[in-house]
């Protein structure tokens, strides 16, 4: 079983500093030491959305994978999709270290990064060798110093159509200055116009119709969450993924660590986002997916996403301090999920409360 080989390496892992840690674990993963999943996806947690077939709906985050070096890795441990990014198109080094901070007792992590990119030739010379399975989307991005940051996601779409299975257009990191005010409904316009014209370029030049998916932040104002949802309706954005990290501290039991600067992600997020997931689903009244992500950690809290709203959900920071068996054991719950709803499929337990999230308070 995948737990029983990773719990020997884990504690190890943790001794390391974070990104020495995550570097490793790509490196051995690049090498094949890593245990496939040992859990079938039971067809019944299958979902049709975007117009693919996942075999289960968790899916890992953007962060982990930046530069495409382990996207089929992934799919071997037992991910239902996976996400590479976020891709700037020229390299760039991020914010310099220490950037990325563990919180234990909070089962959480901060780190501010900032898009720290090798750009687009190198990812996407990786991912034209890879074969052709399973479903990789790509996450893209705008460099720091960029003079017009919406010409960059046009760059990301039109350099990966031939490897993405899906585009996530990243607006809502809070590592990289004034990114975030791409999301004021205002903005989003212009650069939804011209993403969306890029996507459909490409289609029309002989390529498929590629889904482009927005991420929006947890910290948006409650008041501009219609209008955001209104602006990626008109423009016919294919769904929305919620949430990124949060620059929210409240409730942290490792409060000296949590005063650094940069996103908080890890199970501190989780009722947030959860609350803002339900939030945008009233929204969008069922017209189109949302991928819930922030502090999904155990079976129960991936059933959580899906019944407050999410078609999908991803994980990235509860695997730090849970290690890789914990996606065999989401599959298995829930199935067993799906089971005691006398439900055919997890599809069928999207949104059934909803309303139920929607009404608590974000916190």
């Amino acid at each position: 079983m995948i737990s029983g080989l990773t719990k020997f390496a884990q504690p190890l892992l943790l001794m390391l500093p974070p990104e020495q840690a995550h570097e490793a674990t790509l490196v051995a993963l690049e090498k094949g030491l890593y245990p496939r999943s040992s859990v079938a996806s039971d067809p019944r947690i299958a979902v049709s959305a975007l117009g693919m077939t996942f075999p289960n709906p968790v899916g890992m985050a953007p962060g982990f994978d930046k530069e495409g070096r382990v996207p089929d890795a992934l799919l071997d441990i037992g991910f239902g999709f996976t996400e590479v990014g976020t891709i700037t198109p020229l390299p760039q080094p991020g914010n310099p270290p220490p950037r990325v901070f563990r919180l234990p007792r909070d089962r959480a992590v901060i780190n501010r990064l900032g898009f720290n990119s090798g750009g687009h030739a190198p990812a996407l010379t990786r991912l034209a060798q890879r074969p052709k399975r399973g479903i990789v989307g790509i996450n893209v991005g705008a460099n720091k110093e960029s003079a017009d940051r919406t010409a960059d996601y046009v760059k990301g779409i039109e350099a990966f159509a031939g490897a993405a299975s899906y585009f996530t257009a990243n607006i809502s990191s809070p590592n990289t200055p004034g990114l975030r005010d791409l999301q004021a409904p205002a903005v989003l316009d212009q650069l939804l116009e011209r993403v969306m014209a890029a996507r459909e370029k490409v289609a029309t030049s002989g390529g498929r119709r590629i889904p482009v998916l927005v991420k929006i932040a947890p910290d948006i104002a409650e008041q501009d969450i219609e209008p955001i949802v209104g602006r990626m309706l008109a423009h016919n954005v294919d769904g929305m993924i919620v949430a990124n990290t949060t620059l929210s501290r409240q409730g942290l039991r490792d409060a000296e660590i949590g005063r650094e600067a940069g996103g908080l992600s890890g199970q501190p997020l989780f009722h947030r986002s959860t609350v803002m997931l339900a939030k945008v689903a009233q929204a969008t009244q069922g017209r189109m997916p949302i991928i819930g992500s922030g502090g999904v950690h155990s079976g129960e809290s991936a059933l959580a996403k899906i019944e407050a709203g999410a078609t999908l959900i991803q994980l990235y920071s509860s695997l730090i301090f849970e290690g890789i068996g914990l996606i065999d054991r989401i599959k298995l719950e829930l199935a067993e999920a799906v089971t005691r709803a006398g439900a055919n499929n997890i599809t069928e337990l999207v949104g059934r409360k909803t309303n139920e999230w929607a009404a608590k308070p974000l916190e």
